[in-house]
């Protein structure tokens, strides 16, 4: 199996001098929060293609697939970046969380409370390209996480938006081709670079059109992807992602996802703030797009291609926040216009076909929106004060 890899791991390189002072290594004792079964210690019920196009058992392999791998994933202390940090650290990955905890973005250490003592942090910005060079020269696969998710902050601020979503991408690409070549790289893109969607479900055909200033700079970025993997041989796979949700999420404000601000107004006993309310919208769960991501990493029919994420399940808004709120046990909606400036970006309904990554890797998604929301209601519920 590990020759059908085709991937050699070499001696671990000791980190820089500046990551082991301000970086932690401990050890994670269990998995956290609890998750659906089928998560936690990576049992994934999907299968997927290595480099031999050979079809394999993933009940059983992932472990023995991710052991002693050297990942560093951006973003790490993030929404998604942590959730993949925890569980590449169950599966005996050699992880580097690279973060620059900014506070108008996601990043919390909190996050990562649980598996400290398996990952390496590293506090810098993606932007410095000096700070990468060590952390990138030797490791085996880079989740590219990190980024400027704020739809209305990128129009309000557009050259900040552009520095991190497509300068700092050109950073790590230029920084993988000069001294590691070779790498395996997983971009997060967003569904965002679509625009006002033309058919429903939207596929990868659709024409691209964004709607803001974050959609144009993460296609930007993601030409930036494809040209790096044409004209440099870098293996890069770029995931577009729906809404995605789960524990962790930011819900000091709506900057990363307007669940997070719901969920907090849940909490707070504030009514749930839905803007028009109509609009269809699919979500993931955090864990179903960490299973996509390893995924991708590893399997050779995807590198080099954009692909959607997504989920067959579509509900309004207003069906969204009435289920929150069943689950939460108490709490009340308010249906809100549209500010003119919220109005002008919005995209109406939106849903994505997944199908075409399905295809070539067995993915779909398993956890069920009430799943999701009932995991997530409780996380907050435990937790809510970490993350004001």
């Amino acid at each position: 199996m590990a020759g059908s890899l085709a991937w050699t791991m070499g001696a671990h390189v000791s980190m820089l001098s500046r990551q082991l002072s301000m970086g932690r290594l401990r050890t994670c004792s269990r998995s956290w929060p609890p998750v659906p079964a089928g998560i936690a210690s990576g049992v994934f019920h999907l299968q997927f293609r290595l480099e031999s196009s050979e079809q394999v058992d993933s009940h059983t392999l992932p472990t023995e697939i991710w052991r002693d791998r050297r990942v560093l994933i951006t973003g790490g202390a993030g929404f998604i970046g942590s959730t993949l940090a925890i569980r590449l650290a169950s599966l005996g990955s050699r992880v580097t969380v690279i973060d620059s905890l900014i506070p108008e973005y996601g990043g919390n250490l909190f996050n990562l409370e649980e598996c400290q003592e398996k990952i390496r942090i590293n506090y810098s910005d993606i932007r410095d390209p000096y700070s990468l060079r060590p952390l990138i020269k030797d490791v085996d696969v880079l989740f590219s996480l990190a980024g400027q998710t704020s739809h209305m902050d990128s129009m309000a601020d557009p050259y900040t938006d552009a520095n991190i979503n497509c300068t700092a991408q050109l950073n790590l690409l230029e920084t993988c081709r000069s001294v590691n070549p070779e790498i395996r790289i997983v971009f997060a893109s967003t569904r965002q670079i679509y625009g006002r969607p033309r058919y429903l479900p939207v596929d990868e055909h659709h024409p691209i059109a964004p709607v803001d200033i974050n959609g144009i700079h993460k296609y930007a970025a993601e030409q930036y992807y494809s040209l790096y993997s044409q004209v440099y041989g870098i293996q890069a796979c770029i995931l577009r992602l729906t809404n995605t949700i789960g524990p962790r999420m930011r819900i000091k404000d709506a900057r990363q996802t307007f669940v997070g601000v719901w969920i907090r107004q849940l909490m707070e006993g504030a009514p749930i703030d839905v803007w028009g309310g109509d609009q269809l919208r699919d979500f993931n769960d955090v864990e179903d797009v960490v299973d996509a991501m390893l995924i991708a990493a590893l399997s050779a029919s995807v590198q080099a291609k954009v692909f959607n994420l997504g989920s067959t399940r579509r509900v309004s808004l207003r069906e969204l926040a009435e289920m929150m709120i069943a689950l939460h046990g108490s709490g009340e909606l308010e249906i809100r216009e549209f500010p003119g400036d919220r109005r002008r970006i919005d995209i109406g309904d939106y849903y994505s076909s997944h199908n075409q990554f399905s295809s070539l890797t067995g993915w779909s998604p398993r956890i069920t929106l009430e799943e999701t929301l009932e995991r997530t209601i409780s996380f907050y519920q435990r937790h809510y004060l970490h993350y004001l």
